[in-house]
């Protein structure tokens, strides 16, 4: 390949790179120096990442990510405008992103992509004992869910329910929320976050 067009597509990598750290920062409401001091870098050079006008290195990279509780993986994006197009709308079932908790006994499927911060999909699995922890809330928005395999407990508010399959829930996600799983068999649940917070 021509030298030019080398260089055409290492700045549309690094642009495209930028854009999806850029996303993501705002979908988890950070501020530029909320992200760039756990990464160790500078404001300026999170930003300059982030327009697409510098190409960080791995290291700088799993820094930010890190900040943002984000797999690095989630920045490869497939070749091809199509797929590059789909990619705004569609999560193909084996593209799903995933985030392990607790030695994998809580895993967090994303099925939206960041393009629709206004809304989140998840899937969650979670293995017989598994808790999402202490009960923790969000400024806006409201959740919602239905389970779909085993039984799931759910605390809002300090107030405990039994949600069983088949069952569905909504709450303000200004509620303090925690959930397990209820019994020996893992749980699966279709939970919705708006806007999105993961």
């Amino acid at each position: 390949m021509p030298a030019d067009l080398n260089h055409l597509e290492a700045h549309s990598d690094t642009r495209q790179v930028g854009e999806t750290l850029r996303l993501r920062r705002q979908m988890r409401g950070l501020s530029l120096k909320q992200v760039a001091e756990p990464a160790g870098i500078s404001v300026g050079m999170l930003s300059q990442v982030e327009r697409g006008l510098a190409a960080p290195s791995i290291k700088t990279l799993r820094a930010i990510c890190a900040a943002m509780d984000m797999p690095v993986n989630w920045l490869f994006h497939r070749d091809g405008e199509q797929e590059s197009q789909a990619a705004e709308y569609i999560v193909p079932a084996g593209a799903r992103r995933s985030l392990t908790y607790h030695d994998g006994a809580l895993v967090k499927e994303l099925l939206t992509p960041d393009t629709q911060p206004t809304i989140q999909m998840l899937r969650f699995v979670l293995k017989p004992g598994a808790s999402s922890g202490e009960p923790y809330s969000n400024a806006e928005g409201g959740k919602c869910g239905i389970v779909l395999a085993g039984t799931l407990g759910l605390e809002l508010n300090g107030v405990e329910f039994v949600v069983n399959c088949g069952d569905s829930f909504a709450f303000p996600s200004t509620a303090m929320v925690r959930f397990w799983t209820v019994g020996e068999e893992t749980c699966e649940v279709l939970w919705v976050v708006a806007p999105a917070t993961v």
